[in-house]
């Protein structure tokens, strides 16, 4: 078995570059990698920063799409990259999640790649349309056992943590419940606020606007705190339902071998560009919690992710088909 807390380290300790290194970087374009296609949250994300980081540096910083088979094609086209912080990617938890659902994947996430910074983190709720006569997740389980078969969740597709999250409620509360994937946020929305699906684990920014105007009502939220945009709907741990602590979140990576000063200016640059009054305020907007964390930090963050995710996802039977 990997010693994944072992590679973390010895990838972030690996030997400083010389002075040179730090104070030329970046001396030609740097591209921002994003393995999504364009106008969702990572691209949205990524084009931020990099915005950020080209008025910092006086220089070019593009943002590439390489979207496919769940983000493995940008970051596989990342950890083959030249370790020189030229190529940076920015992923989401699916990076961690896919060591698991996929039988192989071309590269090693907590090999091939180093983590640089935690971008911002994403909580998910479980929305009902405004509908649907349960106002409380034990009046809305209490529903659905009382009609087997007969209700469904939606999430944003097969092996996302929105799948993850809905298979993990109906085993720990004993659920029939059919799941329901959908290739994009505005599908399943709409089937939710026209009352087809009893329910959904949607991220926070999609779900605000409904929220706010009374379409879905929230039941509980994941991760470890209330949320300001629902303080009434509890998280699950505080009604007794465990493993989900984890949050999603956005992050940037560069290839393994990368020098340590180059990760560290890459770190402290996109820190100063999310803590910018404009980036923290969009990402806000967004229904994100700006980060800007250290390599250190950040390669914690996917020690304790990892295995979680690993094990939920053989324990529950998730699949990709």
């Amino acid at each position: 078995m990997i010693d994944r807390r072992s590679l973390l380290a010895a990838g972030l300790a690996a030997p400083l570059a010389t002075p040179a290194w730090a104070q030329a970087f970046p001396a030609k374009p740097v591209k921002i990698i994003v393995p999504y296609p364009p106008g969702g949250a990572t691209d949205i994300l990524g084009r931020m920063i990099a915005a950020q980081l080209q008025a910092a540096w006086g220089q070019t910083v593009v943002v590439e799409n390489k979207p496919g088979a769940s983000g493995v094609l940008g970051n596989d086209f990342v950890a083959k990259s030249a370790p020189d912080g030229y190529t940076v990617l920015l992923a989401i938890t699916a990076i961690i999640q896919n060591v698991t659902l996929f039988p192989k994947l071309p590269y090693d996430p907590y090999k091939d790649l180093l983590p640089v910074s935690q971008l911002s983190t994403s909580t998910s709720l479980l929305a009902v349309p405004a509908s649907l006569p349960a106002k409380t997740l034990a009046e809305f389980i209490a529903l659905v056992k009382s009609q087997p078969g007969k209700h469904g969740y939606g999430s944003y597709g097969n092996g996302t943590s929105a799948h993850i999250q809905g298979e993990l409620l109906k085993a720990q509360a004993g659920l029939d419940m059919a799941h329901v994937p959908y290739k994009g946020a505005a599908p399943m929305t709409n089937d939710l606020l026209g009352g087809q699906l009893s329910a959904a684990f949607i991220d926070a920014g999609t779900a605000r606007a409904h929220v706010q105007s009374g379409g879905f009502r929230v039941l509980a939220v994941t991760g470890t705190e209330r949320l300001k945009m629902a303080p009434d709907a509890p998280v699950f741990s505080e009604l007794g339902y465990k493993n989900f602590d984890p949050k999603g979140w956005f992050g940037f990576f560069v290839p393994a071998g990368t020098p340590a000063a180059v990760v560290k200016k890459l770190a402290d640059d996109i820190g100063r560009a999310v803590k910018s009054t404009e980036v923290t305020t969009r990402i806000n907007d967004l229904g994100q919690v700006p980060v800007g964390s250290t390599p250190e930090v950040f390669a914690e963050v996917i020690r304790k992710d990892g295995p979680i995710y690993a094990k939920l996802i053989k324990d529950l039977n998730i699949k990709l088909d």
